[in-house]
């Protein structure tokens, strides 16, 4: 799940370039439906989708991904033990070694 998806900041690229949410989803190869679920926070964007994106938008495929959420940290709830709080590190990191696992292979396929 993406923490925080900025979908003022998305909505505002596209409108730059005359441009909507079904564009967005065209370019990236998902439905409408699925396109939706990143914007409300239920599903994280894959890497190749954060790259068509970033194409579409032209912006930093950097940018697109903190954008999308990605890299955000949410605050840490009142009484979390540091326990909970290495598991949710874990989490986080086991997250981000699939993002860049799945990332990397994109890239290899394109090249």
């Amino acid at each position: 799940m993406s923490l925080f998806f900025d979908a003022d900041w998305f909505d505002a690229r596209l409108a730059e370039r005359w441009l909507d949410r079904n564009a967005l989803a065209a370019c990236a190869g998902i439905a409408v439906e699925d396109l939706q679920l990143l914007f409300t926070n239920r599903r994280a964007p894959s890497a190749q989708e954060l790259q068509a994106f970033a194409k579409l938008l032209g912006a930093d495929l950097v940018e697109v991904t903190l954008r999308a959420g990605v890299a955000t940290r949410a605050a840490a709830p009142d009484g979390e033990t540091v326990a909970t709080r290495i598991e949710d590190i874990e989490a986080r990191l086991d997250a981000v070694d699939a993002w860049l696992e799945e990332f990397e292979a994109a890239a290899r396929k394109r090249a």
